[in-house]
């Protein structure tokens, strides 16, 4: 468990937050299951061979039975990949939130440094033309 909580403290705090969120809700992880599988070659694999079982042993030619359950299954396939792409969006929204907050964040501490910087060059040089001018 250690090893598996090192490798996500090395990853965006997004990141972590949004598997975290992910992980505790089980219509959520039976979505990413489904949309996981279904993006697969084992996918492809198992319905070739349902379909070419299917046509071959139980139905003839035009298949009605097969075309329903192929046309079912597309209106759910097509309603987990909205499901991903939601996700995705949401997910990168998050980020995008977080980036933002962050690069607000180090501007304000650059421009800080920035001004001190040049507070500290112009006290400098005001020093140096004073023991300049004083020899």
């Amino acid at each position: 468990m250690a090893v598996q909580q090192h490798s996500m403290d090395r990853h965006h705090p997004a990141v972590v937050a949004h598997r975290k969120h992910r992980t505790e809700d089980v219509q959520l992880r039976t979505a990413d299951a489904i949309t996981r599988f279904a993006g697969s070659m084992p996918f492809v694999y198992v319905h070739a061979v349902v379909f070419a079982v299917w046509m071959l042993f139980f139905e003839a030619s035009p298949w009605p039975s097969l075309t329903l359950v192929v046309s079912l299954e597309a209106i759910f396939l097509s309603t987990f990949v909205m499901i991903g792409q939601n996700r995705q969006a949401a997910f990168q929204q998050l980020k995008a939130d977080h980036d933002f907050v962050e690069e607000e964040l180090e501007l304000k501490t650059n421009t800080e440094l920035t001004r001190a910087i040049h507070a500290m060059t112009q006290e400098l040089h005001r020093r140096l033309i004073e023991d300049g001018t004083a020899q």
